[in-house]
């Protein structure tokens, strides 16, 4: 008999798993937005809302189903998620492009910061915050620190 592998193929050690109001129209989103896979989906009969859906946006998967109160699964109230997550990306300004036309709100325009990233942040209509991100300088943890203070100077 073959050995079970205790983390599935595909999977890394961590993996999200967002609850949202209405997920085929989440699924659509991610799927426009983002350049998401639906691998699998699994409805609920007899409300046809989603028990269980996973997609994959580059090499990492993400699960998501729709709200089911009745079992303590709550989508992220009018204020939002207390989380956000994050994806690298080879192109952020054409995946920031793609996430705002689909739909997905500006929370944080694109702009280069100051540990060597473009960065930018969006919400989804679905209440979950995204940042997105691709790595333009390698930087020394002291070469980070000094330009931090410089960044943080000209904001304070």
């Amino acid at each position: 008999m073959s050995q079970v592998k205790a983390v599935p193929e595909g999977f890394h050690s961590i993996t999200p798993h967002l609850i949202v109001k209405n997920a085929k129209a989440a699924i659509d989103f991610y799927q426009k937005a983002f350049g998401a896979e639906l691998v699998g989906e699994i409805a609920y009969v007899p409300s046809g809302k989603v028990m269980h859906a996973m997609m994959r946006i580059g090499d990492s998967f993400f699960m998501l189903n729709d709200e089911f109160p009745e079992y303590g699964a709550f989508a992220p109230a009018q204020a939002g998620s207390g989380v956000s997550l994050h994806i690298y990306l080879e192109n952020v300004d054409q995946a920031f492009a793609r996430a705002t036309g689909a739909g997905a709100e500006v929370k944080m325009p694109l702009m280069d910061m100051f540990w060597g990233d473009r960065y930018g942040q969006v919400a989804d209509p679905f209440g979950h915050k995204w940042s997105l991100a691709t790595h333009v300088k390698d930087m020394s943890h002291e070469e980070m620190m000094r330009a931090q203070e410089e960044a943080m100077g000209k904001t304070a």
